[in-house]
């Protein structure tokens, strides 16, 4: 979820960047991204919503974002569990890595193009 100030929106490291290798850990720290406070007043409201209508749209949002982010730490949770079972197991990425191009070259051999 994030926080909102005067003058800027705080949201967790794992909103900014995706495609962060970190992209699975998600930490308690937060980054402050600013926020143009003039243009964000300025926001008018939809039209043809009722203020009741708004209201609704606004909580059942908030709510949404929270199940995202509790998915988010559900998953990044289950990468963490799965990474323990697979050091357990003598897994590795480049093990992985080499699996998958024995597959693929095995595959391009018994091919028939």
């Amino acid at each position: 979820m994030f926080v909102a100030c005067a003058d800027r929106v705080v949201l967790p490291d794992s909103y900014i960047n995706l495609n962060s290798p970190n992209k699975g850990l998600l930490s308690d720290s937060m980054t402050d991204v600013p926020v143009d406070t003039a243009v964000a007043a300025q926001t008018p409201a939809v039209e043809g919503l009722t203020e009741a209508e708004e209201e609704e749209l606004r909580a059942e949002l908030a709510k949404v974002e929270e199940e995202i982010v509790t998915l988010r730490q559900v998953l990044a949770a289950k990468e963490r569990h799965c990474a323990e079972l697979k050091r357990k197991l003598g897994l590795s990425a480049l093990e992985g890595l080499k699996q998958n191009l024995s597959r693929s070259w095995h595959d391009v051999q018994v091919s028939n193009a």
